[in-house]
């Protein structure tokens, strides 16, 4: 039977994108087939590329044990880490730090502007800074690994697992891991349940009877910094209360003020004992040690059991195969050019991955589940390309959960914009679950996170046209163009300008915050945006808003010298650093006034031939393909995805390292996937030729199934 609706959703995936794209009717696209020629394999411990199961809810890292049994030796490399979205944790703050000690006034017009900042404005640090910056911090919810040990009782060194062997299925989302330890193999099986915060574990080996091979289970302290999130030398600073029965224990968390609950259940014959603050392992009597622990923010039922392991591999299996026989698919399989396995791989581990950290009821960090960049904080400015692609690949609902939560925002952003004298609300930066906005000496200042939610929104209306999205996503268009409007200052020319203080998209202009103005991409973005939100209120039969038309009409055209747009509109006006943002006004965005196809194509080459490609970073490559598409060359598109650059080489996980600290960096991912998307779907006006984004000389063959056009 399960087979028979994986074979339905297959012919109904591909009958409707038949006729959505106006491509000849084709056989549907093998998706399990192609999903299974990019499962992850890896025959020998690399502490770059641990491998990561989970729900979008919670997520557990691995090593190649398939647990966490040596997380000192991945701590060089990728850290390993339990994240979740909900487990957060706040440090005592005895000084009663509040962001009001952080504020840094600039002279707007006849007013002073307060910016929450890092620094005052003479370089000192706000000794508040730091605190709220680093709280709250995602929460690790603990280490299950292994116990493995030598017949004298020794452990067993990393180095000293011998025939090593580790796949990631991606189709059932299970983790299998086999290694040898002084010749008796050792196999575990590690997912985590598609619907609850349940992970399972099944250990198979002579080595489990003997009890050489042990589960052990431990909690932490958070460490409350950038790149770690255990601290286990603080092991008064914490509380666990456990209650253990024959097959079953829970245990009760208490960290400052942070609570949440935790439950094993063990279903074959084994006993659980403590051995150290915090610390048990559970001791098998036969071959097989089967396990599932559950976390939850909430007090689990005393005697209440998750689903054992065999019902996990089943539910994610089955969750699984519908999320990859479900939403949009691409086979690049019948292509000649030799990169089409890799741009494929790249396109298969980034559905997973994303849907795996970041498809949460908030927008993620850069790290997503894996590790705690930014303290575990989201980064709106990275939203986009983050979530965008859920809608262009359909599936909008797991764009959706987090789009939601704009709407809790909205009180904070609301008091951001009011306190600065703005109209509508301003959305912040760097955010944890609270909405208060972290104060930094750069992402206080940035701009180009204002428009995403009204990008977003725009995109998941786009699918289907639905009054219900109209009806539940208007207050954060309407209030997020109702600062737009009332951000950008009328000048002496009878102009609208973006004026100082802010930074641009391209943060090479942080330390010209205090001068800057009028950066490209965001006069395009400023303008393209009021423009959609006057369209929702059009849809809405609401009456057109005159301030939001004043302002898009009489907006200022982008800078140009010799021929080319700048970066921004003061001196210097292009550094060729960083993210070349003023490619992204033709491109990321569908063409708007004062931006053309012939200018931007001149600014594309000398970007090409004179940026420093060195310090561009993992989203910049789509970005850089979404424009060149645009500009319909579809060859460089390609070239542009798989650019042979420091921060675009992607690693066995499916994972984009970009430097010692962001092991991952899911932007990158989201990304690939978006601009993909448009190369294979196409755009507003674009071409009518099937796949306008690729190449059309045969050496590429793309084959689409429901994924969607931008804008």
């Amino acid at each position: 039977m399960k087979r028979a609706w994986v074979a339905c959703a297959l012919f109904m995936a591909s009958s409707s994108v038949a006729s959505q794209t106006g491509v000849p009717a084709q056989a549907p696209i093998d998706r399990q087939a192609l999903v299974a020629r990019h499962r992850v394999v890896l025959r020998a411990p690399d502490v770059r590329t641990p491998l990561s199961v989970g729900n979008g809810s919670v997520a557990f890292t691995a090593d190649v044990t398939g647990l966490q049994t040596y997380p000192e030796a991945y701590g060089n490399g990728t850290p390993l880490a339990t994240l979740s979205t909900w487990a957060w944790h706040s440090s005592p703050n005895p000084q009663r730090y509040r962001l009001e000690d952080t504020l840094v006034r600039y002279r707007v017009g006849d007013r002073e502007v307060p910016y929450a900042d890092a620094d005052d404005r003479d370089g000192r640090a706000f000794p508040a800074a730091a605190w709220l910056r680093a709280n709250p911090h995602r929460l690790d919810l603990g280490r299950l690994g292994l116990v493995i040990t030598h017949a004298d009782g020794s452990p067993v060194p990393l180095d000293a697992l011998t025939g090593v062997e580790q796949t990631l299925d991606l189709w059932t989302a299970t983790l299998t891991s086999r290694f040898t330890v002084d010749d008796v193999e050792v196999r575990v099986e590690t997912t985590v349940h598609p619907d609850q915060d349940v992970l399972a574990t099944r250990v198979v080996s002579p080595l489990v009877r003997s009890g050489r091979v042990r589960i052990l289970l431990a909690f932490p302290f958070p460490a409350g910094t950038w790149d770690k999130t255990r601290d286990w030398t603080q092991p008064d600073a914490h509380h666990t209360v456990a209650s253990i029965a024959p097959d079953r224990a829970q245990f009760a968390r208490s960290v400052d003020d942070t609570r949440y609950f935790a439950a094993l259940r063990w279903t074959t014959d084994a006993q659980l004992s403590a051995t150290a603050p915090h610390t048990w392992v559970l001791t098998g009597s036969t071959d097989t040690l089967a396990c599932t622990l559950q976390v939850s923010p909430n007090e689990l039922p005393r005697g209440s059991a998750a689903p054992d392991v065999d019902s996990t591999l089943l539910a994610t299996a089955a969750g699984w195969a519908r999320f990859w026989s479900t939403g949009g698919t691409i086979d690049l399989s019948g292509s000649t050019d030799p990169r089409w396995r890799e741009l494929e791989r790249r396109i298969v581990l980034s559905q997973f991955l994303t849907r795996l950290h970041g498809s949460g009821t908030m927008p993620p960090q850069e790290t997503g589940l894996v590790t705690n960049s930014w303290f575990g904080k989201a980064h709106l400015e990275m939203y986009w390309w983050h979530a965008a692609h859920f809608a262009l690949w359909d599936r909008g609902a797991l764009l959706a959960r987090s789009l939601d939560w704009y709407r809790e925002l909205l009180p904070r952003a609301r008091a951001t914009a009011q306190a600065q004298g703005y109209a509508g609300v301003r959305w912040p930066k760097m955010v944890g679950p609270d909405g208060r906005e972290s104060p930094s000496g750069v992402g206080t200042y940035l701009l180009w996170q204002q428009p995403h939610p009204i990008y977003l929104a725009e995109l998941l209306w786009r699918d289907g046209q639905s009054r219900a999205v109209l009806d539940r996503y208007a207050p954060i268009v309407f209030e997020s163009a109702a600062f737009m409007a009332s951000f950008a200052t009328l000048e002496a020319d009878g102009r609208f300008h973006l004026s100082s203080p802010l930074i641009p998209a391209q943060e090479t202009y942080g330390r010209m915050k205090a001068t800057m103005r009028d950066p490209t991409f965001e006069l395009a973005y400023w303008r393209w945006a009021l423009g959609v939100a006057q369209q929702w209120r059009v849809r809405l039969g609401l009456p057109r808003e005159p301030s939001w038309d004043r302002v898009r009409d009489l907006m200022v055209e982008p800078t140009m010298r010799d021929g080319r747009y700048t970066a921004v509109g003061v001196e210097p006006f292009t550094t060729p650093t960083d993210h070349p943002s003023m490619l992204m006004a033709y491109g990321f965005l569908p063409p708007t006034a004062g931006v053309d196809a012939a200018t931007m194509g001149r600014t594309y080459d000398w970007v090409r031939a004179n940026w420093q490609w060195e310090s561009t970073w993992g989203w910049d490559y789509p970005a850089l393909a979404m424009t060149a598409a645009r500009l319909g060359r579809p060859a460089d598109a390609i070239d542009a995805l798989l650019l042979d650059v420091p921060k675009n080489r992607w690693v066995a996980n499916g994972h984009n390292p970009q430097r010692p600290n962001l092991p991952v960096y899911l932007p990158s991912n989201g990304g690939l996937l978006a601009a993909v998307a448009m190369m294979a779907a196409g755009w507003d006006d674009a071409p009518r030729r099937h796949a306008p984004g690729f190449p059309d000389d045969g050496t590429w063959s793309v084959r689409v199934e429901r994924v969607r056009p931008l804008p």
